[in-house]
């Protein structure tokens, strides 16, 4: 299966989600690298999305030959992506090839990293957010690459459902997880489905995700 239910989240198990993560990991993975890999990983798991969630319909359309019976993926026009700036920008560009026609949303957000409580999470910084119109019929995707604190991400989740209706699907993209993340989005937001390539071992004292990816951030633009 290419979607496995775990206790905690769904995770994307097709081969080369599994084999381009693996390269990202590397540290000797250079910044084109790092980022081709995220855009390859992006439109995989949009199409695991796709494969795994979408229903399709039967359509009659006409060959050069003859008329027959295909089918189609419904609700293609109702997704709205969620780029959780900056790491995300690479990770949502692949999942734009998997659904060029979806609506946009981009929230910056990013965690006080001296701010870090006794719980392990942190606070967050909200600097922009200009989000689309949200409608009962569509799929949200919230992506971010790493859930690791879930911190940002419960922020994020606050901000994008605040006043909007509520979507047919929610669902919170991470190419790695950490345990205490998934629990903590789990517990706040029980309503979204949440989707990753891996789930880590454990978060160290800083609250990054071992062995995780590194600074995803960093490692994408090059900014260290």
């Amino acid at each position: 299966m290419p979607i496995e239910d775990r206790e905690n989240a769904h995770v994307i198990t097709h081969a080369l989600a599994k084999d381009t993560l693996s390269r990202i990991r590397d540290e000797s993975t250079e910044q084109v690298g790092f980022r081709k890999g995220l855009v390859k990983l992006g439109r995989i798991c949009g199409y695991e999305v796709i494969d795994g969630v979408m229903e399709t319909e039967y359509v009659e359309l006409e060959t050069p030959l003859a008329p027959t019976t295909g089918e189609r993926v419904k609700g293609l026009d109702d997704v709205v992506i969620i780029n959780v700036l900056r790491a995300a920008t690479p990770f949502v560009e692949g999942l734009l090839k998997a659904f060029p026609r979806a609506k946009q949303g981009v929230i910056s957000a990013g965690r006080d990293e001296s701010g870090q409580r006794e719980d392990g999470t942190f606070p967050i910084t909200v600097d922009y957010v200009k989000l689309p119109e949200i409608t009962e019929d569509d799929t949200v995707i919230v992506a971010d690459p790493m859930l690791a604190t879930g911190s940002t991400m419960c922020t994020v989740l606050d901000t994008v459902l605040d006043g909007q209706a509520e979507p047919e699907n929610l669902f919170v993209l991470s190419a790695v997880s950490a345990p205490d993340g998934l629990l903590r989005v789990q517990d706040g937001f029980p309503e979204a489905d949440l989707l990753t390539v891996s789930i880590d071992d454990h978060l160290n004292e800083e609250g990054y995700i071992i062995p995780g990816l590194g600074d995803a951030g960093d490692r994408a633009f090059r900014t260290k």
